[in-house]
């Protein structure tokens, strides 16, 4: 394996990607990077996303660039905010020990004053930009590509895709003929061809993994289910994953929003990213997620373009593609600088036999595994809590008096009850997933059968193992069930998945409380008050005792 050394660049450009522990170059920066390097040259270059194609093309672009010119001399083009501002950081971070070398960033969504103040102030050497915003530059004479040297197109196919042919092609006509262009795209559509016909000449070309049309890191796995059974399946799975940090990705924003906002009603952690988001919504909603506040991204395809996200475990699909590219795209989210990810389909039956024709074409072995079981999530959540007690190392401030106690306690319990009682009470933490009862009746040419299926479907009457519990807050006090389940669960010291079935009334509501969370939960409202009147929560023995007879 040749070293970054090796293909001609710069000690200052090694020194700094070395201290970023980038030590060895991908296929594609191995093949490309001698060649821009040593010569003015068109080039074309066919790869995935995730194969390194930043560092490829941003390198030599970084080496190339005289700093005594105080005038634009890259430019890279990307088809999205989060595209185009990742290049930035990532050209920047090659680049720290060259502080000679101006970087700028321009998008859409942005206060477009702002970035003019800030080209003219100082005029970058190089220009990263979205093709609708460039175009507006230039249309306003703040941005001049005449002396341009090199263009790039990254994801060239995605950026067409978008819609922007008419921008890429007034974008090109503003620069010298004699500037170079670099092409990088993982398709070689009829649009790529016909941007090589108008403007490139005679370029190079180079294409990593052809024959292997996926990351190979990556593992397939599918899930066959109902499509009423969709999301409880992916529920399922995230229960069995605590450190899950991934995107799901849907067909219609519409799909998008409601997935998102069922998951946040069920307890999880889920934020929607689709085109009817506004930048600052959009800000907001990566923000939390690249700050691991959202541990799932619920998305569309048009909506997630462009964005890189480190150390994603998973992708799901919700629902298949109808572009096989997409699905490339999708998966290449995960599994980034050698780590193995995981691309699971929550797939219909017919939705399956479509994706084996992907597997078949991009060569690919797709696993079938089943919705895990409640014992298989609790097992894998014991396991997950004893790895981290491994890691608690035992405190200073453990005294004697703390160890007299503990050798009390173990003497009075014994040992083996000891540990049941503690591992009982983090299992006791996993208790809504009983609630969830995925529970369905299956029915046989021989008549309808009660047999549980190994996948359980939630009931649409509730739970009705819950005990129910009175309140002195009623609609007269210009609530609603939303504000009400805030307040119950902020003051109560639950989750919202533990409260279920509210009922409002004029002066009094109702509502159910997990059973393991109901001991203690009418305590905490003791001596407070609301309106000047003094606030009662407590168990409502009547409905209980109506609801058994019921069941």
């Amino acid at each position: 394996m040749q070293t970054f050394e090796e293909l001609g660049l710069s000690g200052e450009l090694i020194e700094s990607l070395s201290k970023s522990s980038i030590l060895k170059p991908t296929e594609i920066q191995r093949l490309v990077i001698p060649v821009l390097l040593q010569k003015q040259t068109d080039l074309i270059g066919l790869a995935q996303t995730g194969t390194g194609k930043t560092a490829a093309f941003g390198l030599p672009m970084l080496d190339l660039i005289f700093t005594d010119e105080p005038f634009t001399q890259g430019v890279i083009l990307a088809p999205t905010r989060e595209l185009a501002q990742q290049i930035a950081r990532s050209l920047k971070d090659f680049a720290a020990l060259r502080k000679d070398i101006n970087i700028e960033v321009v998008y859409g969504g942005a206060p477009i004053v702002n970035q003019i103040k800030s080209i003219k102030k100082t005029p970058p050497h190089i220009l990263v930009a979205t093709p609708g915003r460039l175009r507006d530059l230039l249309k306003r004479k703040v941005v001049l590509l005449e002396a341009v040297q090199t263009f790039v197109l990254d994801e060239a196919d995605e950026m067409l895709n978008m819609g922007f042919k008419e921008e890429i092609y007034e974008i090109l006509s503003y620069s010298d003929q004699e500037r170079n262009i670099w092409l990088f795209s993982a398709t070689m559509a009829a649009d790529i061809r016909a941007i090589i016909k108008d403007f490139m000449h005679e370029p190079v070309e180079f294409s990593v993994n052809s024959s292997q049309k996926i990351n190979q890191d990556i593992d397939h796995q599918v899930c066959v289910v109902k499509s009423v059974d969709k999301q409880a399946a992916l529920e399922r799975f995230i229960d069995l994953l605590p450190n899950l940090y991934g995107v799901v990705f849907c067909r219609t924003k519409r799909d998008t929003q409601k997935l998102a906002d069922s998951l946040n009603k069920s307890g999880y952690r889920a934020d929607a990213l689709h085109g009817d988001l506004n930048q600052n919504q959009r800000d907001t909603v990566m923000k939390k997620f690249r700050n691991r506040q959202t541990s799932l991204l619920i998305a569309t395809d048009v909506a997630a373009r462009g964005i890189d996200v480190e150390d994603l475990t998973h992708v799901f699909h919700f629902a298949l593609p109808d572009d096989m590219a997409f699905y490339t795209h999708r998966s290449g989210r995960t599994a980034r600088a050698g780590k193995k990810g995981l691309s699971l389909s929550i797939m219909t039956a017919a939705e399956e036999r479509k994706l084996r024709v992907y597997a078949k074409k991009l060569k690919f072995d797709l696993n079938k595994i089943e919705v895990p079981s409640l014992s298989d999530v609790k097992k894998q959540r014991i396991l997950a809590w004893h790895d981290e007690l491994e890691k608690i190392e035992t405190s200073p401030a453990l005294d004697d008096q703390l160890k007299a106690l503990s050798v009390q306690v173990m003497n009075q319990m014994g040992p083996e009850v000891f540990l049941e009682k503690v591992v009982s009470l983090e299992l006791n933490k996993l208790s809504n997933l009983e609630e969830k009862s995925f529970g369905t009746t299956s029915t046989h040419r021989t008549g309808k059968s009660n047999k549980k299926n190994k996948f359980d479907k939630k009931s649409d009457t509730g739970d009705l193992n819950g005990y129910r519990f009175f309140v002195n807050i009623g609609k007269m006090d210009q609530t609603n069930k939303a504000e009400l389940l805030e307040f119950l669960c902020d003051v109560g010291k639950v989750e919202k998945h533990h409260i279920t079935n509210i009922a409002m009334e004029k002066r009094c509501s109702y509502f159910d409380v997990d059973p393991l969370k109901a001991g203690t939960f009418a305590q905490r409202f003791k001596n407070l008050q609301i309106d000047g009147r003094e606030l009662r929560v407590n168990r409502d023995q009547q409905k209980d005792q109506k609801r058994k007879r019921k069941k």
